[in-house]
């Protein structure tokens, strides 16, 4: 065991009063208890906007082109984001090469909640946006959620609300800011900025926000599909002291679960590893893979065909690229075309937790993806589509794939059905678990997997490419069991 030594990478910046105002906002009900329900706040706005989302074949795309010389699909405006060709080389890998279609998105666009004291509570600005890939539409967003293309208006539309508190020159207080990856099995080296902002001004409440302690958002986190991947990814990066009191109503079984997590919040726990060793882990993994990408023309990619007005897969594996028809009266622009990523089948993201010596460990996967920046990111325990290993045999199914599918109901802490970004992915709903384990899962793992705190998780998440969007978002989702 390795009792961690403060330093650098163990000490959050402002780290006692932020993370403490931070733990507060997640025990109060805040200022604004819910005279209404916010899922019923959400159905309401969803209700009064007439959104419309039709799928349309990709050639009959509105203000898009395929490339005659590539076949490469781009808007014509040479701005938001393309599809292209990639060609994947990965050693060690169970597949050593492939190609694929990918979004290509240059731009880094902006993941921003403005958070602001009411009655000495911190609460958070969040908003009820439509997204056309969402399955239900409207889902809770961050304040800010833009392309840098929406947010200079390249589309001619309406201006993005509280911007102005997120770029410089600003006024208010930068709490947290860094660059995050996206889903790198379908973006080429996507990153956005998450950042956080506190103000103590006037905030005008505009139609389709409204202010919502960290409490209420995380009983929303346990409800499937209202809080979106844009908020989740922002949530995971708040700092948060151990909790202290009771556990919240009906947030975890009182058998000690609570308080190990209590325990491994603390930055002073006693953990396996060291920060030094996790770093030293997680970089010996990026050294060991060797990931080599090659964008070519989407006419090139093998085993890909565009048919019946689509991007698919010969086998209709995987996912397909769909056209939609998008009408949204309250969004930029009230009406538009795009291309979206369509999986094939629901994802399965799961974190497995142990406890050790009473604090509580998490089971963090190294895991490559085609479109990864830097090679290896931190991931869940078990990261796939169960549907692509369906009629594999259990060894060359993912590592605890099984495990998992037989987990006892009691071991289950978290199971919640979530979306992806549904700006670039048509009805990616995946399920989110936490499933809590005993001695029949080691701790000494295979070289790419790793027994983490929280705290340590959470450490590594201020750091770009260090942890994937999944892996944040359940993080996010494990704040809201103590």
């Amino acid at each position: 065991m390795y009792q961690t030594l403060p330093s650098l990478l163990d000490t959050n910046a402002d780290k006692g009063d932020t993370a403490r105002r931070f733990t507060e906002s997640a025990a109060s009900d805040g200022a604004f208890p819910d005279d209404e329900d916010c899922v019923a706040w959400l159905d309401e706005h969803r209700a009064a906007n007439g959104y419309r989302v039709e799928q349309v074949p990709l050639d009959k795309l509105d203000g898009w082109y395929f490339a005659s010389d590539t076949g490469n699909l781009a808007h014509r405006s040479g701005r938001f984001f393309t599809i292209e060709g990639l060609r994947v080389q990965l050693s060690p890998g169970r597949v050593p090469s492939w190609h694929q279609p990918i979004i290509v998105q240059r731009e880094i666009g902006i993941l921003g909640i403005l958070v602001k004291e009411f009655d000495g509570v911190l609460h958070c600005l969040m908003q009820a946006k439509m997204e056309p890939g969402n399955s239900n539409l409207v889902q809770l967003s961050p304040t800010v959620q833009a392309t840098r293309s929406n947010y200079m208006r390249v589309h001619q539309g309406n201006s993005t609300p509280y911007l102005e508190h997120f770029i410089a020159p600003r006024r208010s207080r930068v709490l947290v800011d860094t660059l995050q990856s996206e889903q790198a099995g379908w973006f080429l080296h996507k990153r956005n900025r998450n950042i956080v902002v506190e103000t103590d001004e006037d905030v005008a409440l505009q139609p389709g926000f409204r202010w919502l302690t960290l409490k209420q958002i995380h009983e929303l986190l346990r409800v499937d599909d209202v809080v979106n991947m844009d908020a989740r990814t922002v949530l995971s990066l708040m700092p948060f002291a151990p909790p202290t009191g009771t556990a919240r109503p009906g947030a975890v079984p009182d058998d000690g679960f609570r308080d190990a997590l209590a325990r491994s919040l603390d930055p002073d726990a006693t953990t396996l590893h060291s920060m030094t060793d996790v770093v030293s882990w997680l970089t010996e993994n990026k050294a060991t893979y060797q990931l080599t990408q090659r964008l070519v023309p989407l006419l090139d990619t093998s085993d890909w065909y565009r048919t019946d007005g689509r991007i698919a897969h010969k086998n209709d594996e995987f996912f397909s690229i769909v056209g939609v028809d998008v009408r949204a009266a309250d969004r930029e622009v009230s009406g538009w075309m795009q291309p979206l990523l369509q999986p094939a089948a629901p994802g399965l993201l799961t974190f497995l937790a142990r406890r050790v010596d009473g604090v509580l460990h998490l089971l963090l996967q190294a895991r490559p993806a085609a479109g990864a920046l830097d090679i290896i990111e931190g991931a869940p325990t078990v990261h796939c589509t169960p549907h692509t290993y369906r009629n594999l045999s259990p060894e060359n199914r993912p590592r605890y794939l099984d495990y998992v599918a037989a987990a006892k109901p009691h071991r289950v802490r978290y199971d919640v059905r979530l979306s992806e970004e549904g700006g670039r992915f048509l009805h990616a709903d995946n399920r989110y678990q936490i499933i809590e384990v005993g001695d029949e899962i080691p701790l000494q793992q295979p070289s790419d997997f790793l027994w983490l705190s929280a705290h340590q998780l959470m450490t590594l998440q201020r750091f770009g490419n260090f942890l994937n969007v999944e892996a944040r978002s359940l993080l996010a989702c494990l704040h809201t069991l103590w």
